[in-house]
């Protein structure tokens, strides 16, 4: 059973999980109140970890699992139609639940030293009100890799704006140790800055948007790129045929001033050359990607 699973001796849990929202603030008429805060709190949010993907899910999965949810004393006076359901979850202040969610998390999850935590933003589907034209939810996420794990996510109007999102999620993170990776729009000092702040390291994607560092790293490699390796590994797969070069050098082989970037210690270059099915190998179909 998946809240089983998730919370193992579950009265124990089932208590550190409310210390955690219980600061959470019931906006509902005293008067008014049939369920517990807590407990469409917790069965909505079990709902969703076991894959609901709506109010009606929602109710089924706690209708599914009322025998269990009762014997822990939870829901003794009937289950709430989905409306309810939407209509009490809608008046949880988000930040405020935001910031309980993200602590909970860090209780149940330590990082190892040198985990990787993917930083990404994405465009949420069927977000978009065509009836008033609203534009789309951008979410921010940050994923702990191994352990499939989404630590924390801010909502952004527009893609553009994760240059400045990005900084505000690492500061509510605990990411002490953590390998930090991040796309190229997110290449940025003052990210950079916000990673090693935390005491975490950073691999940033260099592209056009660092014009001066992207033609320092290229200049940096160049040589070694004129080159070719002497054992080279091919992978074959979807028609297609690949091989990569890694390259790695200290940051002192930079030409230039970049102390602006705190904590860079070095430049790596992946070099990906791939052979499609039926597709003469030129120039153009050789891909470099620079990270530091």
């Amino acid at each position: 059973m998946i809240i089983y699973s998730l919370f193992g001796e579950t009265i124990m849990h089932i208590d550190h999980f409310k210390e955690h929202f219980q600061s959470i603030t019931d906006q509902r008429q005293g008067a008014k109140v049939t369920y517990c805060l807590f407990e469409v709190l917790f069965g909505s949010l079990c709902a969703v970890i076991a894959g609901a993907k709506g109010w009606f899910d929602i109710r089924e999965y706690i209708l599914g699992h009322h025998d269990w949810f009762t014997h822990n004393n939870m829901f003794l006076n009937d289950i709430p139609v989905d409306d309810t359901i939407a209509r009490f979850i809608s008046t949880i202040e988000p930040k405020q639940f935001q910031e309980c969610f993200i602590n909970w998390m860090s209780s149940v999850h330590t990082l190892t030293e040198g985990q990787v935590v993917a930083i990404d933003g994405k465009t949420l589907r069927g977000s978009y009100n065509r009836e008033d034209r609203a534009s789309t939810i951008h979410m921010i996420s940050a994923y702990a890799s191994s352990n499939k794990l989404v630590l924390g996510q801010l909502k952004t109007e527009q893609k553009s704006n994760e240059i400045t999102a990005i900084p505000e999620l690492i500061k509510m993170l605990d990411i002490k140790g953590a390998l930090v990776t991040i796309d190229a729009m997110a290449c940025q000092t003052k990210i950079a800055k916000a990673i090693v702040d935390k005491d975490a390291d950073y691999l940033l994607a260099v592209k056009s948007n660092q014009g001066k560092l992207r033609i320092a790293v290229e200049k940096a490699f160049a040589a070694e790129r004129s080159s070719v390796a002497d054992d080279i590994t091919f992978e074959k797969g979807h028609g297609r045929i690949e091989s990569r070069q890694c390259y790695v050098f200290g940051s002192d082989k930079l030409e230039g001033n970049f102390s602006r970037w705190k904590g860079l210690k070095s430049i790596v270059m992946v070099e990906k050359f791939h052979f499609v099915k039926g597709k003469k190998l030129d120039l153009p179909l050789c891909q470099t990607t620079c990270r530091f």
